[in-house]
């Protein structure tokens, strides 16, 4: 049977997994109800090998084809983490846990990836080895860089990796897609100014943190307009603002600073780390106080493999015609860490016209599960063809 009239068959039990996965969001590595699920699936499937603990709490699934001669071994990665959002869908199916929920789809990553998985080990209809990733803490926590230390790509052999994330914007069942540099660099910042606190009716007898903070955040913003070449993207975002004191005629003792900052380049990132250093410090020193700076490089720039991203945006339109050119994004992306190690692409499909990601009101659209899952089972099937 052709992989899309099965995933119609297998559709409304597709969308009772997501539904039941979004009903009860879990956070970071903490996906121990979601990870239990993809064992027990996966192992009903008939996968030769299903190992839970990679990475903490990832699961890793080996589906062998019907001839292994070819040697090839690709591995398909989706993610299962939740984030700390309270959701305000009014869905049935809403999330039982106040304060956490699947606001950026992983639900529907995982329940897609797992409706392939059951079409491959019914079908087997490739020669190599498919290895399905269920990866925990890409909300932050580098689950994908955890998964790789503890030896995902040696241990089970894998040569090419891929990706996926719904987009809402992009049409329901399309695609989009960019080689090279595509989800930027999130670095991350706290700064601490420290000044001398007093009564807001003297201000001569102090030194103002407040007017210190307000002094660096204006500063930094010229990194990117002087400093960085116009042509090259870097994003600095100052987003949080605490003072040591809340009291309405008190000029604090410090004031906390923290925020993010994004880049494409390796360069622009070294750039941007050493500018921020510098304007916070000197800002700081020239009112007459300090500043302690924690710059964080958190997840590196996603890069998408020439020849990989063109094999996969064929693949996408075989299944629906098109496959778009995406725009740079400069949101952060832990699959990153895995096309570090190995050559692959990350995918967009399209989540029709809702609420964007990180929403309390988003929701992962069931009418994409289709698509994905036909993507997935005809990527394992191109790229490794009988």
């Amino acid at each position: 049977m052709p992989a899309k009239n099965r995933f119609a068959e297998l559709h409304d039990e597709i969308i009772e997994w997501r539904r039941d996965i979004h009903a009860h969001p879990e956070l970071m590595f903490d996906t121990h109800r979601t990870s239990a699920l993809v064992e027990e699936k996966l192992r009903a499937f008939g996968c030769d090998e299903v190992v839970g603990g990679v990475g903490r709490t990832g699961v890793v699934g080996v589906i062998v084809g019907r001839e292994n001669g070819s040697g090839k071994v690709v591995g398909l990665r989706a993610d299962m983490d939740a984030l700390p959002i309270h959701e305000a869908t009014g869905l049935d199916y809403a999330s039982k846990t106040p304060g956490k929920m699947h606001a950026c789809g992983h639900d529907g990553h995982t329940a897609m990836l797992l409706g392939a998985a059951k079409y491959l080990c019914e079908t087997r209809n490739f020669d190599g080895t498919a290895v399905v990733i269920f990866q925990p803490a890409e909300e932050g926590g580098g689950g994908a860089k955890v998964m790789c230390d503890d030896g995902l790509m040696d241990r089970f052999g894998i040569q090419e990796v891929y990706g996926m994330h719904n987009w809402p914007g992009i049409p329901l069942g399309q695609f989009a897609i960019r080689p090279g540099p595509f989800f930027a660099a999130t670095d991350m910042f706290e700064v601490t100014l420290s000044g001398r606190g007093g009564h807001a009716a003297k201000p001569q007898e102090t030194i103002d943190p407040i007017v210190m903070a307000s002094q660096t955040i204006m500063a930094l913003q010229t990194i990117a307009s002087r400093n960085a070449d116009p042509t090259e993207q870097v994003v600095v975002s100052v987003t949080s603002i605490e003072s040591s004191s809340t009291a309405f005629n008190v000029i604090p003792q410090s004031v906390l600073l923290k925020g993010t900052v994004r880049t494409l380049d390796p360069a622009i990132r070294d750039l941007a780390e050493a500018r921020f250093a510098a304007i916070c410090q000197h800002t700081a020193q020239a009112m007459g106080g300090a500043a302690e700076v924690i710059y964080d490089r958190n997840y590196p720039v996603m890069v998408n493999h020439p020849a990989q991203t063109e094999f996969v945006a064929d693949v996408a339109r075989r299944v629906s015609g098109d496959c778009a050119d995406a725009p740079l994004v400069m949101g952060g992306e832990d699959f990153a860490y895995m096309l570090e190690e190995r050559p692959g692409a990350y995918i967009l499909v399209g989540n029709g016209d809702t609420a964007m990601v990180h929403n309390p009101e988003y929701n992962f659209s069931d009418d994409a599960i289709p698509a994905g899952c036909n993507w997935w089972a005809e990527l394992v099937e191109q790229r490794m063809p009988v």
